[in-house]
């Protein structure tokens, strides 16, 4: 009785050990740390697709959990002013230094979009709320983090609408005054999503007429920048790498566009195209905007097109797939020249590092000044995990030089 009770141990702990192993590069950093992190994420997920097929919850809402799971309640301290605030309808977190001195010098702002597919996340969360104290402190700067909508509930262009007006409210130069901040030293920035959101803003800002102050950096972490190609060589190197696999990444694109099924499984063969977006989608060629050394011994094909009776000509219709507010690669050079200085944060263990190197090319053959920082043993949502038990000297060595960028140059 006894040995069975060994050999189901032994059979319990090989099946853990089994799963909890995932075959990850040498050069990332505390790689044990990072399987069992990403065995909780996989874990999730996979009650989540169990939830969504027996019909019971659909996928987003069991992922939300590990929003919840680091949700804080962010108040002010001895240090940092916290308030909730409502821009325009829209719900955002303003952090300021507590102790305002009345030296007449103005500060800095960073408008924060944080990340999570569109689908996930919160500015509430404590990777967020301990980045923003620690920019408020280090920049002396007044941080506005903003709380968009969130798909599937809110479909595409809904969060960068959110988003937008927030930026557009808070440009004002009667809300400047009143946070006592330099209209000329301005940015907008976030992580993943929150990355593509702060590009497409930026774009948009810029071609605005109307809008008197200007951005003077963006700065842009691990973002994701287009929809249309979901086979460039970093979706295929890294498509089971923690901690976003190609198959959540191009999850996250459905969710964000549609609740149309089937367009999550055209995404998925990169069969999605339609003649609208088919002719930006030289803008994306990876085999024109990667260097050498990334481009490796994959071959570029161009993906294929919705025409006729193709079983995706019912996503023809579909116009957000050529929209630049969703993917900012889509925008010709000459809406790239308007651009301030960019941070540009890439990974190299992560689906969307390709994203980020072809808008740092794009960016400079416009004649953008541009700063690329890429880590090569970097994976996927690094930057936020440096909360215990998830803390990772990776993820504070990026906020350091993140933070360390912004000192020098807004």
């Amino acid at each position: 009785m006894r040995s069975k009770g060994v050999f189901l141990v032994v059979l319990l702990s090989a099946l853990t050990a089994y799963y909890v192993y995932l075959p990850i590069p040498n050069n990332i950093e505390e790689r044990w740390k990072l399987m069992l992190t990403d065995s909780i994420f996989r874990s999730l997920s996979h009650l989540a697709e169990l939830t969504e097929q027996l019909g019971l919850l659909d996928y987003m809402r069991v992922m939300m959990f590990i929003t919840f799971a680091e949700r804080v309640v962010p108040v002010s301290d001895d240090r940092v002013q916290v308030v909730d605030e409502n821009f325009e309808g829209v719900e955002v977190i303003v952090y300021q230094p507590a102790q305002i001195e009345d030296t007449g010098e103005l500060k800095r702002a960073i408008i924060y979009l944080h990340g999570g597919g569109w689908c996930l996340g919160s500015s509430r969360m404590s990777p967020y709320d301990l980045l923003a104290r620690h920019m408020v402190t280090e920049l002396n700067a007044v941080i506005v983090s903003v709380e968009y909508r969130l798909a599937p509930a809110f479909h595409f262009p809904i969060p960068f609408e959110d988003v937008y007006r927030v930026v557009k409210y808070f440009l004002h130069v009667d809300v400047l005054r009143s946070y006592h901040i330099n209209p000329e030293r301005i940015a907008v920035s976030g992580d993943s999503a929150g990355g593509n959101l702060a590009a497409a803003v930026a774009q948009q800002l810029q071609q605005d007429s109307r809008n008197n102050v200007h951005l003077k950096v963006q700065a842009l972490i691990y973002p994701v920048l287009q929809a249309l190609d979901l086979n460039t060589p970093s979706y295929q190197q890294n498509q089971h790498m923690p901690i976003l696999t190609r198959t959540l990444m191009i999850r996250f694109w459905s969710e964000y566009f549609t609740s149309d099924k089937s367009f999550f499984r055209a995404m998925m063969t990169n069969t999605h195209n339609n003649p609208e977006s088919a002719a930006l989608l030289k803008f994306v060629n990876w085999s024109s905007y990667l260097p050498d050394s990334y481009r490796r011994s994959y071959n570029y094909s161009a993906p294929p097109v919705a025409i006729g009776n193709n079983p995706v000509h019912s996503f023809a219709s579909f116009s957000w797939l050529a929209d630049p507010r969703a993917s900012p690669l889509l925008v010709p050079d000459k809406t790239l020249r308007l651009l301030p200085k960019t941070y540009v944060l890439t990974c190299e263990y992560d689906v969307l590092r390709d994203d980020g190197l072809m808008y740092v090319m794009r960016l400079r053959n416009a004649g953008v000044d541009v700063t690329h920082e890429h880590y090569p043993g970097g994976f996927h949502g690094a930057l936020m995990f440096t909360v215990w038990p998830t803390d990772f000297e990776i993820g504070r060595k990026m906020i350091d030089n993140y933070v360390t960028w912004l000192k020098l140059n807004l």
